[in-house]
C-alpha cells in the first residue's frame, strides 16, 4: 500500500479480511446459482400455466442502470437472455418504473413497445402481460408472458395469475439474494467497528477493502470458483445424490488435512536437520 501517514495494518487482520471476502463470495456465487434455478423453474410453469410461447424475468442491475433478462422459457424465449435495456426503456420499463402490471392484445401499435430488442430475439410478440416483481424495498424486476397459443389476448385473470408468479420469484430473489457486494459488505462491516466518537477515515477503509478483495475476480489457480459452480449445481440434485456428493467432499476434505499436516511435519523436520 502507498504511504499514507496513517499506521500499518497488521498482517493477521488483513489475512482475516480477506477470508471474511472469500467466504462472502462464494456465499453470492452460491446463492445467485439458486436463486437462478429458482427463477427458471418460475418461468417454465408460467409458460406451461398460459399455454404461451414464452415467459422471462428482467431484474434490475443497480450497478449498470439496466433491466437485465436473466432466465426464459418457450419456443420463442431463449433469445431475450442476457438482453439488456435502461430502466425507463420498452414495456417492461414502464412497468418497472410505474411498479404497475400491464396486458397489451396488439404490442405492435403501443408506443412503448421496444421493437430494438424484438428484433435481437427475433420475435415478434402479438401480445402480452407484464407485472412487476416487488419487494420491501419496491420494485425489483419485471416478468413478461407472451402470446398465448389459445386466446389471441390475455384476461384480467390471467394478470391476477402472472402477479402470484412475479410475487413467487420475489420471494425467491429475497430469499437468496445478497444485496451488496463483497466489497460494500467489508465496508459497512469496517464502519460499524468504528468507534461511535471517532469517524471512519473513508480513504483508509478503501484501501482495507481493495487489499483485501483484490484477487477475488482474478483466474484462481486453485480452481476455487470453478468448484463452487459445481457446488452451486449440485444443490439442485436430487436427496440422494447431494448425500453422496457430500460424503465424496468430506472424503477430499479429509485427504486434505491429511496432505497438509505431512507437509508441515516435513517442513519442521526440515528446519530441525538445518540447526543441527
Amino acid at each position: 500500500m502507498a504511504d499514507t501517514g496513517r499506521p500499518p495494518v497488521s498482517t493477521e487482520a488483513l489475512e482475516l479480511l480477506r477470508a471474511i471476502a472469500l467466504r462472502a463470495e462464494t456465499a453470492r456465487r452460491l446463492e445467485s446459482g439458486s436463486a437462478r434455478a429458482v427463477l427458471r423453474s418460475v418461468v417454465e410453469a408460467t409458460v406451461a400455466l398460459f399455454e404461451a410461447e414464452a415467459a422471462s424475468i428482467a431484474l434490475y442491475d443497480a450497478a449498470t442502470d439496466r433491466l437485465v433478462f436473466e432466465v426464459a422459457a418457450g419456443e420463442q424465449g431463449q433469445g431475450v437472455i442476457g438482453v439488456s435495456i435502461g430502466p425507463d426503456q420498452g414495456i417492461a420499463g414502464f412497468v418497472f418504473t410505474t411498479g404497475q402490471a400491464l396486458a397489451l392484445s396488439d404490442v405492435a401499435s403501443d408506443p412503448r413497445f421496444g421493437r430494438a430488442v424484438a428484433a435481437q430475439t427475433d420475435y415478434m410478440p402479438r401480445s402480452l402481460i407484464a407485472v412487476p416483481l416487488v419487494d420491501e424495498n419496491g420494485t425489483i424486476g419485471v416478468l413478461e408472458v407472451l402470446d398465448k397459443h389459445s386466446q389471441a389476448a390475455f384476461s384480467l385473470r390471467d394478470i391476477e395469475l402472472a402477479g402470484v408468479f412475479a410475487g413467487q420469484a420475489a420471494v425467491a430473489i429475497r430469499a437468496s439474494r445478497v444485496d451488496r457486494d463483497v466489497a460494500s459488505l467489508l465496508r459497512a462491516t469496517l464502519a460499524d467497528l468504528a468507534p461511535s466518537d471517532a469517524p471512519p477515515d473513508a480513504a483508509a477503509i478503501d484501501e482495507l477493502v481493495a487489499a483485501a478483495t483484490a484477487s477475488l475476480d482474478r483466474e484462481d489457480d486453485s480452481r476455487l470458483w470453478a468448484l463452487v459452480e459445481q457446488v452451486a449445481r449440485v444443490r439442485r440434485a436430487d436427496p440422494d445424490a447431494l448425500e453422496l456428493v457430500t460424503e465424496l467432499l468430506e472424503a477430499l476434505a479429509r485427504q486434505s488435512e491429511r496432505a497438509s499436516r505431512a507437509r508441515r511435519r516435513g517442513r519442521a523436520g526440515s528446519g530441525r536437520d538445518r540447526d543441527r
